[in-house]
């Protein structure tokens, strides 16, 4: 009798063990604070956030990076950290990306510095510097010359916490349609270039004109603008820039290493457990390495595609053109300096580091290149 009691006990015991856990995973989610959502356990606890962009939605390269963040994070959290990406338009406007995510509208955006130069002109130098460092120097400056410390203090006082997200590597000087044979070809010359590179080319007489992605095709096709940079070979074709403009110009001095950002609104990021921001820390330097890969596999191809099946002119900025615009870059930089003191820090540290970073790859990446392009000796019997 006592061993039957013993046995109804625990059975009865062990059927309310289950019914507590099955009321509990059914429990309706409560809403906390910063887009989170709170499921049962702390350790159970969902962040769905929004990522906006400056990118039409999913466009190669570019577009397809903030996508792929959020998916690694999505994964990596096992769904804890829930990031919904809006393109350039869906929520807020591609050049409204960096006030939104301060004031919280969207916890996460995905961009570059060089469109909040109005912010702090030192900001576009956390982007790209004409005649500046490449993409692999970018990084070295940012993760361990002391960059990442100074960008992070500088947007701190809009609310934010920057990631490097991404990099295109060289780029291309730009679309034009009609050649450029002199410096006198750039007077009066309207053309889409953000950031430094904008005032650079105002210095040397041409006509900045800032655009989101999405614009530039018509601008062009209509005569809004004469010319217009966008990235490279591969995102050009995907934007159908050649049926705009025939003539295709390089080296890009104005973004020799241009690095994205992926930007969080500091409360969210705040409220993130320790092993969630570690994520969002790794998942940012993957994708900024994965970008960086994808545009150094694809450009190439895609350029054979625009001179071989779409007879675009390559072109290659006279000298007297680029000594132009090194010289007015000098000037334009240089005045980054003045504009306050931690301005003045971000510039002393990176032209410090591209000083330093130069006359090392004079002997390494710089040598090896010119020796791997000399023709090879001829052979003798």
């Amino acid at each position: 009798m006592r061993q039957q009691y013993t046995q109804n006990s625990m059975h009865k015991w062990f059927v309310g063990l289950c019914l507590m856990l099955v009321l509990g995973a059914c429990a309706p989610a409560q809403e906390s604070p910063q887009g989170s959502v709170q499921s049962g356990a702390a350790d159970a606890q969902v962040f769905q956030w929004k990522m906006i962009t400056t990118w039409p939605k999913n466009l190669p390269g570019l577009g397809a990076a903030p996508e792929r963040l959020a998916e690694r994070l999505r994964v990596m959290s096992n769904g804890r950290l829930d990031i919904k990406v809006y393109g350039a338009g869906e929520l807020v406007g591609a050049l409204e990306v960096f006030d939104a995510v301060s004031q919280g509208t969207a916890q996460m955006g995905h961009g570059a510095a060089y469109y909040w130069r109005g912010k702090n002109p030192a900001a576009a130098m956390f982007a790209t510097v004409p005649f500046g460092m490449n993409g692999q120097e970018m990084n070295g400056w940012l993760h361990y010359g002391g960059g990442m410390e100074l960008w992070r203090e500088l947007y701190a006082q809009f609310n934010l916490v920057p990631f490097a997200a991404g990099n295109s590597g060289v780029q291309m000087a730009g679309w034009f349609n009609k050649e450029i044979n002199s410096i006198e070809d750039l007077q009066g010359l309207k053309m889409r270039i953000p950031g430094i590179g904008g005032e650079v080319l105002s210095r040397a007489g041409g006509v900045p004109v800032v655009l989101p992605g999405g614009e530039i095709f018509t601008a062009l096709q209509t005569g809004v603008i004469d010319a217009t940079e966008w990235v490279g070979p591969y995102n050009d074709l995907a934007f159908s820039l050649h049926t705009a403009a025939k003539y295709y110009y390089y080296p890009g001095w104005h973004e020799p290493g241009p690095t994205l950002e992926a930007i969080v609104n500091k409360e969210a990021w705040e409220a993130l457990p320790p092993d969630l921001q570690a994520m969002v820390e790794v998942a940012t330097q993957a994708i900024n390495e994965d970008m960086l890969s994808e545009f150094t596999a694809r450009n190439n191809a895609a350029l054979d595609t625009l001179i071989n099946e779409h007879n675009v002119q390559l072109r290659r900025l006279p000298e007297d053109v680029i000594a132009a615009l090194r010289t007015a870059s000098a000037e334009v930089v240089a005045e980054i300096a003045d504009a306050d003191p931690l301005a003045k820090r971000i510039y002393d540290s990176y032209m410090g580091f591209l000083q330093d970073v130069r006359r090392y790859h004079s002997i390494s990446e710089q040598a090896y290149l010119n020796v791997r392009s000399e023709p090879a000796p001829a052979q003798t019997e």
